[in-house]
């Protein structure tokens, strides 16, 4: 090796490094700012509202205490179980959204729903180059 391919794989080591570095970088905002999403929903008559953080945890209950004026223990429950999982849909679709110039919003939303068959299908088409619709 002359010292121009010694100098040329210098430099491309830490074109390297600084690609890699700059990664960390960016993932560790996207962390970031993934773990601070918080999505605030309401009820069709206002009276639940849920906050959930970004993995639909529930993080805030309040109930207006108008609920306690028609006792309606199946309603109230129906209520704060639909507006908790529309607050956990949102938060999800920012997620995904966040990601989305990093990994393709289908294969996200595959993985963190747990569908390992279309995780596993995305993987191998984009190894070998294919391309599967489900």
């Amino acid at each position: 090796m002359d010292d121009g391919d010694v100098a040329g794989l210098q430099a491309y080591a830490d074109e390297l490094r600084e690609t890699f570095m700059r990664m960390q970088r960016e993932a560790s905002d996207l962390n970031a700012r993934a773990q601070s999403i918080r999505i605030t929903e309401k009820s069709a008559d206002g009276l639940v509202s849920a906050t959930v953080g970004v993995r639909g945890e529930l993080i805030r209950l309040d109930l207006d205490p108008r609920v306690f004026r028609r006792p309606d223990a199946r309603g109230l429950a129906d209520a704060i179980t639909g507006t908790v999982q529309r607050a956990a849909a949102k938060a999800l679709e920012e997620l995904v959204e966040l990601f989305a110039p990093v990994v393709p919003p289908e294969q996200l939303r595959a993985h963190l729903n747990g569908d390992l068959e279309t995780v596993l299908d995305q993987l191998s088409s984009g190894m070998s180059g294919e391309t599967h619709h489900r």
